[in-house]
């Protein structure tokens, strides 16, 4: 049998990420959870290119832009929604989740949902580092894997 797995070496990887302004307490640690790990399996700093848009409902459309630009290997896009009294949470929620699952699977580049949704801005700081790992930096472990991945199936 044979199998084919993405391997962590980010050596020479061009990778864009995506962010929200919004909810920026928790938006800075998860890139800065991000960067760290790119950096730690060989991305190149100068290779992470930081894109910050207003909030997580303009994640999607300048994600794909960079998407199509073809200047990236792969991308990671990072915001926080957190729920609130309106029903805006679940409606920028599902369109975010839409939005970044279609940019991958419409362009090929590998893209990584790094929105944290929570209930509450505690939960969202555990996911952003506190208790609950680092979300960005599982995007980053995942966007390497994923561009490695793709390398071995083309």
């Amino acid at each position: 049998m044979q199998e084919i797995k993405g391997s962590f070496n980010g050596n020479n990887l061009k990778i864009g990420i995506a962010i929200a302004r919004f909810n920026s307490t928790v938006t800075s640690k998860l890139l800065d959870g991000a960067v760290d790990t790119l950096v730690r399996h060989g991305v190149n700093e100068d290779e992470i290119q930081t894109v910050w848009v207003s909030g997580a409902f303009e994640i999607p459309t300048v994600a794909k832009i960079m998407a199509e630009s073809g200047k990236y290997d792969g991308l990671i896009t990072l915001g926080a929604v957190i729920r609130g009294e309106t029903s805006h949470y679940d409606l920028v929620c599902k369109a975010v989740a839409d939005g970044v699952a279609k940019i991958g699977i419409e362009t090929g580049i590998p893209t990584l949902f790094g929105v944290v949704t929570t209930d509450t801005v505690d939960q969202a700081m555990d996911r952003a580092g506190l208790k609950s790992g680092n979300k960005g930096s599982e995007c980053a472990m995942d966007v390497i894997e994923m561009i490695n991945l793709k390398k071995s199936l083309v």
